[in-house]
């Protein structure tokens, strides 16, 4: 008698229980992009424009971390002139980011 009183309970129960499942896993997707992708792919945009336009005697971070002053531009490397005449070429793609602001002169 309780088998039957059980199976009764379980088919009576309502069905939402699927569907808010899938309304908490999209809501979960909505989230992770708004916090995670939407904001890195705004960084990779910008790179992408400070990289497109670099010019002569900008000062540039490298992936590295060499500090230098851009001194050439092509279209796939940069020469970047570390110190006096020591000049070294990297690809575009390594150059990070402008050091201008982060040098601190005393």
């Amino acid at each position: 008698m309780n088998f039957i009183l059980l199976d009764e309970a379980a088919a009576q129960s309502p069905m939402g229980g699927g569907s808010m499942t899938w309304i908490m896993l999209i809501a979960i997707f909505v989230v992770m992009y708004f916090f995670m992708i939407r904001p890195q792919q705004k960084r990779q945009k910008e790179l992408r424009k400070f990289r497109d336009n670099l010019k002569k005697g900008d000062k540039v971070v490298t992936v590295g971390g060499i500090y230098g002053t851009v001194s050439e531009i092509k279209d796939s490397y940069v020469i970047i002139e570390v110190d006096g005449n020591v000049r070294i070429r990297f690809d575009k793609a390594s150059v990070l980011k402008d050091s201008s602001d982060l040098i601190q002169t005393k």
